[in-house]
């Protein structure tokens, strides 16, 4: 186990006994098991990272993640125009503090009307098969419930097999029509459970996230060292001929 992989560890152990001390239950810390992958919120600061992650993508994984296939130039708009204090949107890091896999959920709240959601997902080709599309919809949907969103709605490509299954594993309602499938997954409501999920999972990803970027700076500082050593030991050779 590596060192970032100990410090995690020991860290998310003491988050959870200390949920203990306040009266969580074994039960309600068994139904957060699902949702402790390290997903970060993201914001403004991220927008580097989110661009690059999107632009990434190839050309056919663009096309099932906005329905068509979007250029350089689409990104980039859809990059400007996320909304942070209106929507959520997630993501998953490496150790390099690359975003590997992320997730919008736009929250729709019109005056008069139940509150709904819409959910996307991308995650990276070279990191797929691992469960982080699926995480990520766990992680929206508990968001969703908390907010009080009675309905969460998925627009998928009718071959974008990955996201249609994890629809259906959710629970959601499918509609196919042609190319296109249209996913409508009925939240139930926030509870104790719910909320509980959510702080964890919240605490769990700030303090890996943290570690992450401790890390890197360690690696970073050591890498200057080592350059800086190099450079010393290259100009005693050249003082010395």
């Amino acid at each position: 186990m590596s060192f970032v992989q100990t410090l995690t560890k020991s860290t998310l152990e003491g988050g959870l006994q200390m949920l203990r001390l306040t009266g969580v239950t074994q039960e309600q810390l068994r139904k957060t098991e699902g949702a402790l992958v390290p997903i970060v919120h993201l914001g403004e600061e991220h927008l580097p990272r989110i661009m690059a992650h999107l632009l990434a993508l190839s050309e056919h994984d663009r096309y099932l993640r906005f329905g068509y296939t979007a250029t350089d130039k689409h990104i980039q708009r859809y990059v400007d125009g996320l909304n942070f204090e209106r929507d959520e949107i997630y993501g998953i890091f490496n150790t390099d503090l690359d975003i590997i896999a992320m997730a919008h959920l736009a929250l729709i709240k019109d005056a008069g009307r139940e509150f709904s959601s819409e959910f996307g997902v991308s995650v990276a080709s070279h990191v797929r098969g691992r469960g982080y599309g699926a995480r990520l919809f766990e992680r929206a949907v508990i968001h969703a419930r908390n907010e009080k969103v009675y309905q969460m709605y998925i627009h998928a490509l009718s071959e974008n097999a990955p996201m249609i299954r994890i629809a259906r594993k959710g629970g959601a309602r499918i509609e196919r029509d042609g190319s296109e499938t249209e996913a409508y997954l009925t939240l139930p409501k926030r509870d104790l459970d719910s909320r509980v999920t959510e702080f964890v999972a919240d605490q769990y990803a700030k303090t890996n996230y943290s570690i992450k970027e401790d890390a890197k700076r360690f690696w970073n500082f050591l890498s200057k060292v080592q350059e800086i050593r190099e450079g010393v030991r290259g100009a005693r050779h050249q003082a010395a001929e």
